[in-house]
């Protein structure tokens, strides 16, 4: 047990505060190995995990750094900084505290290394860089606790699996090294435990009050929102009243250019000039560090946000958080509740904001989820293997090492626990010599075996390269865009490619809630002017586009099986009934495919509440399949909950379509040459260190990744089609972009279970899909059909055809 020295607890009592029981607790505990803490947001869960930190460097006999602290976040990581620093000074307690993240100058990167803090806050990226130094050992010297900020949302990606094998470096170096993890968000505690802990060490779990349950609501419309889309633009007025009537509000969207929107109809309707910011991952780094100072100093009474904002920052007097949109995921919804009334035992309020009819179902299911405590998740699968090739290289930067202990330490590591052996040598001899087909290519040839046996880089000087390429967020290709005319041209933030490659002269467009104008390309930047003289396009921003997960369709799902919904808008109960009425509403434990005419084409909608995801990957399996059984598809569409296909032919039986060994064997040749593999194939080769996105005194532009990744791949899918890159890169897309296991998962949950219900029109549940964006043609038998048919009226309208012989 950990005592409270005299200053800190004479401090606390100053300022009229007594410790929570879980801050004690961490106090009780702070001799274990692992403990995870999981707090409720503003229940002090930041100074339960430092706490032990500043007893033990109360007394300044402590030399070197002390605890490092890893964020997600860099905002969250000087956020830390700042609150930490305030006590710490107050005291007068002899502590050094810095933080190092990729905004940090060199010359203090060289000072920490040399002379390193107390305490150092940081984030995975630069852990990573920190451990890939030789004098590694020397700067970690003295290291006693590592604590994890917001833990579930690292061990949820590769960011993540990035962290915890670095943490497996620093315990080889760092035998007594503690680790602590919290967290406000877990669904499944063992399992963020198991990952956090030292396998096969057992973690100590702490589970705080979790207080008052929050105060959440739909919010009332005097609009109905509409059938489709997702601008929720019927909702600005009463958005803007609550505006209004709060201080501060946070204003969640799924993605930056639904936050675009919003912001820009927001500020029309701004009648009183209210002082409102917009805040997401594709601004200018100066706008954002602009917007989130007015909010620490309560300047602002509305910010229109992303995911950008979802973490644990305490942003003061935010006292109202808005949803706009289905949330997609109950935990994420959670998170973003906690952004309001960042105080202990104070409820936090929220209001949802379904941006169309159906999601007003999907907001209910949300609310009552919340209400329940039940948060979603997922297990994650073996820990991925172009992060592990990283990792190698990175051990490889920092001097020579033996192959069996770094097997040894990677399997410290939850997700690595299984990791074959036979495994981690593909993966080393990946990084030494590229694999089969590339091993004659001397920029391949990295890794080298000394005489005693141990491994080394061949060119000491490729360590600055690999250094440089760390990392696993991927870049999307994206341009930067600056005002034409501004002294230096002034940063705005940034767009994809491909926007801004559709993009003409005089177009304009929304970026930061502003209405720019497209004055030209130069210098790989996108040149614009402050002048808008018609309706802007929408801005294609980076990020991810969220599917609704497996536990909130099923709880969709439950909430349409009941006979009548007291709990929902009259206009979308009605919406359901009548759904009832000319159909049926989609149930659980059974397929419902809906067949119907409309507009000279067939159509059936397949409502397999699988996820976007796996629904698109249906469209385009079934699409397939029925091409093979003569039935001619035009093309499909798709959301979270259905897919639609429209062609010449009537679905007769559907139960063919639907088997899986047909479906994995028609995933296979689709995948084969498809541009979502060679997508993956480039994120995971940059991983993995096959690719260079950064050169010193250079950066590939996101074509000439693309176009050096696509040879890659036409290479080694030729020449070794067994090689390592490419067995990651299937694992990968099955995983993620396609989201192959639901669809199996949703096969044969259903057991054969599937109703095809005729109808003689379009049904309310799919009337919306009709008006989604994103619809895919199918180019084969039915196209070519109709291509015949439309020349032959051609030739018949004419006359041509009575002067051919």
């Amino acid at each position: 047990m950990t005592t409270l020295p005299a200053p800190i607890h004479d401090w606390f009592r100053s300022k009229g505060w007594a410790l929570h029981s879980h801050q004690i607790a961490m106090l009780d505990r702070a001799t274990d190995p692992s403990t995870l803490l999981i707090a409720p947001t503003g229940g002090g869960k930041t100074m339960a995990g430092f706490l032990p930190t500043l007893a033990e460097l109360a007394d300044g006999t402590h030399t070197g750094l002390h605890t490092l602290y890893v964020s997600p976040l860099k905002a969250l990581a000087a956020d830390i900084k700042r609150n930490l620093r305030a006590p710490v000074e107050d005291i007068g307690l002899p502590i050094r505290i810095d933080d190092r993240t990729g905004d940090t100058p060199s010359s203090r990167k060289k000072r920490q290394r040399a002379d390193p803090p107390h305490i150092l806050l940081t984030t995975p990226e630069s852990l990573a860089l920190l451990v890939s130094y030789e004098d590694a050992a020397r700067t970690f010297a003295g290291l006693e606790r590592i604590i994890v900020d917001e833990v579930h949302a690292l061990a949820e990606n590769k960011r993540g699996d990035q962290l915890m094998l670095a943490l497996s470096r620093l315990q080889a170096l760092c035998p007594t090294l503690r680790r602590v993890g919290l967290s406000a968000t877990v669904d499944d505690p063992q399992a963020i435990a198991s990952y956090l802990a030292r396998h096969p060490d057992p973690c100590n779990i702490l589970l705080a009050d979790p207080g008052p349950p929050p105060d959440i609501a739909m919010l009332e419309t005097d609009a109905a929102p509409p059938w489709a889309g997702g601008g929720a633009a019927h909702a600005i007025p009463a958005v803007m009243e609550q505006i209004q009537q709060h201080k501060t509000t946070l204003i969640f969207h799924n993605t930056r250019a639904q936050a675009e929107i919003f912001f820009h109809n927001l500020w029309l309707a701004n009648d009183n000039a209210l002082p409102i910011g917009i805040h997401h991952g594709s601004l200018d780094r100066v706008q954002r560090d602009r917007v989130e100072a007015a909010m620490v100093r309560g300047d602002l009474r509305a910010i229109v946000c992303t995911g950008s904002l979802d973490l644990g920052i305490d942003w003061g007097d935010v006292d109202l958080v808005i949803q706009i949109g289905a949330p997609k995921n109950v935990k994420r919804l959670v998170q973003r509740i906690g952004r309001a009334n960042h105080r202990y035992n104070a409820p936090s309020k929220a209001l949802l904001v379904p941006a169309n009819r159906f999601e007003v179902v999907e907001c209910r299911a949300a609310l009552e989820a919340v209400l329940a405590g039940d948060l979603d998740g997922a297990a994650r699968g073996p820990g991925p293997l172009d992060v592990l090739c990283q990792h190698i290289l990175i051990a490889a930067c920092a001097g020579p090492f033996d192959a069996d202990a770094l097997f040894g330490e990677v399997t410290t590591v939850g997700a690595y626990a299984d990791l074959e052996r036979k495994d981690f040598d593909a993966c080393l001899d990946f990084c030494a010599t590229g694999g089969y087909a590339l091993r004659a290519y001397d920029q391949w040839n990295r890794l080298q075996q000394r005489p005693d046996g141990t491994w080394q880089l061949r060119d000491p000087r490729a360590a600055a390269r690999l250094r440089m390429n760390l990392g696993t967020i991927q870049d999307i290709d994206t341009l930067k865009v600056r005002l034409k005319h501004s002294r230096g041209g002034k940063p705005l933030g940034e767009v994809e490619e491909g926007f801004a490659a559709s993009l003409t002269a005089g177009d304009t467009f929304l970026i930061g809630g502003r209405v720019v104008r497209y004055e030209g390309l130069r210098e790989m930047t996108v040149e614009v002017s402050r002048r808008a003289d018609k309706k802007p396009k929408i801005a294609v921003f980076s990020g991810t586009k969220f599917a609704t997960s497996t536990q909130l369709s099923d709880r969709i799902l439950q909430l349409l099986a009941q006979s009548k919904w007291p709990n929902l808008p009259d206009h979308t109960s009605q919406w359901l009934t009548l759904q009832q009425t000319v159909s049926q509403l989609p149930g659980t434990g059974e397929l419902l495919i809906e067949s119907f005419p409309h507009n000279g084409r067939e159509h059936c909608c397949v409502y397999g509440f699988a996820g976007r995801n796996a629904q698109q990957t249906l469209g385009l399996l079934l699409t397939k399949r029925m091409e093979e059984m003569g039935l001619r598809p035009l093309g499909f569409v798709a959301t979270d909950y259905a897919t639609l296909i429209w062609g010449l032919d009537r679905l007769i039986d559907p139960k063919p379509l639907f088997d899986i060994q047909a479906l994995r064997d028609g995933l296979d040749g689709w995948l084969a040459g498809n541009a979502v593999m060679k997508r993956t194939f480039r994120n995971c080769a940059t991983i993995a260190g096959l690719i260079e996105r950064n050169i010193a005194g250079q950066r590939k532009s996101g074509r000439q990744a693309t176009f050096s990744s696509d040879i890659l791949y036409d290479t080694l899918h030729k020449y070794d089609p067994d090689h390592l890159m490419l067995s990651i890169t299937r694992t990968e897309a099955l995983s993620g972009l396609v989201d192959f296991g639901r669809i199996e998962s949703m096969i044969e949950t259903l057991g054969g279970r599937i109703t095809l219900k005729r109808v003689s029109r379009v049904t309310p549940l799919a009337a919306p899909l009709l008006l989604e964006h994103g619809k895919v043609p199918i180019k084969a038998t039915g196209a070519e059909q109709l291509m015949a048919q439309e020349a032959e009226e051609l030739m018949q309208k004419s006359g041509l055809k009575d002067l051919l012989v």
